[in-house]
C-alpha cells in the first residue's frame, strides 16, 4: 500500500482517537459559541496506517504525545520546518524491523571492498540518473553516459564530482547561469525542499528494513546523523532534478516557495519510476532498494536494487 504524505502549513490541532490522527482548527474548537456537532463535523481524520511522512509546517501547530507515539509505532517519519519554512528536524522511530540487532550486525560487519562496491553502483546509477534528466531536456549526455562506466570501485576518481560539475552546469540553460548552493539563489529553494522530502522518505525505510541511517557505505560526517540516508538517495536526487525543471518550464514563479509549488515537490513520493522494469511510486521503488542494501549486507546479493530513468 502506498503511504501518505501530510502537510500541514497553518495553525492546527492535531491528536489521536480510535487509531486515526484528528486534525482540528483552533478557530473552530476554541469557538464556544458554535455547537459541538459543528465541531465534530470540522474535524478531519487520517488512518495511521495510512501515513508514511508528516510534514510540520507552521510554528502554532500542536501535536500531542499520543500522536507522536502512534505515528512513530507505524514507522512514519516526521518532518519539522524552520522560521523560514525549509525542512530542519526528522524525528524517525527507534526500532522499524523485527530482526533489527542481527540487521545492524550484519550492517557494521560490512567489509570496506562491500561498501566501495555499493558505493560504485550508487554512483553509476546516479550519473546515469542525471544523464537521463539532460537528454530529456535535449541536452547532450554523451560524455555522462561515458562517464557511467568509468567509475571504478569507491570511486576512486571522484567522478561523481566531475559529472555534477557539467550536470549543473547545463541543466537549467534558461537561467543563463547556475549554481547549485544550498544558500545560494533559486531554484536552490526547490532543490532543497524536494532533496529533504526524499531524504526523510529514505531515511524512513532504512529503518523499516533495520539498518541504522546513521552509518554510511560513504558519507562519515560525524554530525550527520543520517549518513546512510545521504549514501543511498544519491541516485533518487535526479527525481528532485526533473520535477524542478517542470517547474521551471511552467512558468510559475519559482523564486518564492509557495503552497503551489510545495505540493508539487511533495508528491514526489508517489512518483512513478522503475525498477527492474516494473513501474512503482517511488516510496515502494525506495523501500525496494533499502531492502536490497540489506540483502547486500547479509550477502544474500551482490548488487542494490535502484530505479532507473
Amino acid at each position: 500500500m502506498i503511504k501518505r504524505t501530510l502537510y500541514f502549513g497553518n495553525p492546527s490541532y492535531l491528536s489521536l482517537r480510535n487509531g486515526q490522527l484528528v486534525l482540528r482548527l483552533p478557530e473552530v474548537s476554541k469557538n464556544d459559541a458554535l455547537p459541538d456537532t459543528f465541531k465534530r463535523e470540522a474535524e478531519r481524520t487520517i488512518p495511521i496506517e495510512d501515513i508514511g511522512v508528516v510534514v510540520l509546517d507552521h510554528s502554532q501547530i500542536t501535536v500531542t504525545h499520543g500522536l507522536l507515539e502512534a505515528l512513530l509505532e507505524n514507522n512514519c517519519a516526521v518532518i519539522t520546518c524552520d522560521k523560514s519554512r525549509m525542512p530542519v528536524g526528522l524525528m524517525l522511530p527507534l526500532c522499524g524491523n523485527t530482526t533489527q540487532n542481527e540487521r545492524f550486525r550484519y550492517q557494521l560487519a560490512a567489509s570496506q571492498p562491500l561498501k566501495k562496491q555499493l558505493w560504485q553502483q550508487t554512483v553509476q546509477q546516479k550519473i546515469a540518473n542525471q544523464a537521463a534528466v539532460l537528454e530529456s531536456r535535449g541536452i547532450v549526455a554523451k560524455n555522462m553516459r561515458a562517464w557511467v562506466g568509468e567509475v571504478r570501485s569507491g570511486d576512486a576518481d571522484n567522478m561523481e564530482a566531475r559529472a555534477a560539475a557539467y550536470y549543473w552546469s547545463v541543466l537549467f540553460p534558461e537561467l543563463g547561469y547556475f549554481r547549485r548552493d544550498r544558500e545560494g539563489d533559486p531554484p536552490n529553494n526547490l532543490l532543497n525542499y524536494g532533496y529533504a522530502i526524499v531524504r526523510a522518505v529514505v531515511a524512513r525505510a532504512l529503518v523499516v528494513s533495520g539498518l541504522l541511517p546513521t552509518c554510511g557505505i560513504h558519507h562519515h560526517n560525524r554530525y550527520n546523523a543520517y549518513c546512510l540516508a545521504d549514501d543511498i538517495m544519491e541516485p533518487y536526487r535526479p527525481y528532485v532534478d526533473r520535477e524542478v525543471c517542470n517547474i521551471l518550464t511552467s512558468g510559475l514563479d519559482y523564486t518564492i516557495l509557495t503552497t503551489e509549488l510545495k505540493t508539487k515537490l511533495l508528491s514526489l513520493p508517489t512518483v512513478e519510476v522503475s525498477v527492474q522494469g516494473r513501474r512503482s511510486p517511488l516510496m515502494v521503488a525506495v523501500a525496494q532498494t533499502t531492502a536490497s542494501l540489506y540483502k547486500c549486507f547479509s550477502g544474500e546479493l551482490r548488487k542494490i536494487v535502484y530505479p532507473e530513468m
